[in-house]
């Protein structure tokens, strides 16, 4: 907010120095349209100028319309609020609605309509909002430290979630309160937030790689939340929760790597082998806790399926993390 006040300040000083140079009447009003055109992104920028600029020509159609037929009295102008906004509005430039009640005004106030009286409010709209585009464009602070910070932030709350998963199959009568989902959650919004404005900042050629990642958090989000619910049904200490603890722990790892290493999901393959073999459940507590097992198992390879599409894999070998269990039922 800071950098956009001093923005705002520049291009409003400029604006008005150059109406002025060019001898435009009250040249003040071109500060005022650069402080409407200054905006947070490139982009966003563009689109707004563009807006206001084609909003000001409609608006100072119909005031010259309504002026030249009626008058320059100020029932008029409540006649060009009643038809001129609803006609911006359905131009498409409703952003421009405040824009060009200025530029019709300054026509109301000089009282006249003239070429020459219409070509100073173009030249005053050129002036100020130009203004306003060019110091956008000339500098745009980038925020591709505090979306990488944003980044690890996202991982480590990740990285505990998946420690706190393994901590509870271990042990199902660990309490976890889960503040690290919400957690989570929030820092991706604001991932998502600055990467989107981040990528309005490149014109030509935007980098979307920083929205990729935050939409697949968010995704992967979901999932973990559909593993935590699972997770509540696992009542009881089996085998199977230490082999699907020590999936998590490996997950705890992986997830704060910038590439898809494989690691777990093959860890996951091998232990739906492992269960392949183990002999039917011997009681029903047994069985509804193993089918909640074998349920994450499912949201763990969606899981990483989402990982798998959006991370680049690893450009070596998948190491095989050594495991030694007791297989039993």
């Amino acid at each position: 907010m800071g950098f956009r006040v001093i923005k705002t300040a520049a291009a409003t000083l400029l604006s008005i120095l150059l109406a002025a140079a060019v001898g435009i009447p009250n040249a003040q009003s071109a500060g005022l349209l650069a402080i409407l055109g200054v905006e947070v992104t490139r982009k966003r920028s563009l689109r707004t100028i563009s807006a206001r600029f084609f909003a000001s020509l409609v608006g100072l159609f119909l005031g010259c319309i309504l002026f030249w037929g009626l008058g320059f009295h100020y029932w008029v102008l409540g006649l060009y609020v009643l038809f001129g906004f609803p006609l911006i509005v359905r131009a498409g430039f409703k952003e421009g609605i405040v824009t060009s009640s200025v530029i019709v005004f300054r026509v109301f106030g000089q009282a006249e309509i003239s070429l020459h009286v219409l070509f100073q409010q173009i030249e005053l709209l050129v002036i100020g909002l130009g203004s306003a585009g060019l110091v956008n464009l000339i500098y745009m602070p980038h925020a591709g430290g505090a979306i990488s910070a944003i980044r690890k932030e996202v991982d480590g709350y990740f990285s505990v979630i998946f420690t706190q998963m393994s901590r509870t199959l271990r042990d199902p009568a660990y309490v976890w309160d889960g503040k690290e989902l919400i957690g989570a959650n929030a820092a991706v919004q604001r991932g998502l937030t600055a990467a989107t404005r981040e990528m309005e900042n490149h014109v030509i050629h935007p980098d979307e790689a920083w929205n990729v990642y935050f939409y697949m958090r968010k995704e992967q989000l979901e999932s973990i939340q559909n593993m935590v619910q699972l997770l509540s049904q696992v009542y009881r200490q089996l085998p199977h929760c230490d082999m699907m603890g020590e999936l998590f722990d490996q997950l705890s790892s992986d997830v704060r790597a910038e590439e898809y290493t494989g690691r777990t999901e093959h860890l996951l393959q091998e232990v739906e082998q492992e269960f392949k073999r183990m002999e039917l459940p011997a009681s029903r507590e047994e069985f509804e806790v193993r089918s909640a097992i074998l349920q994450l198992c499912r949201e763990l390879t969606l899981y990483l399926k989402i990982a798998k599409q959006h991370k680049n894999p690893v450009g070596h070998e998948v190491v095989r993390p050594s495991r030694s269990r007791t297989r039993k039922s």
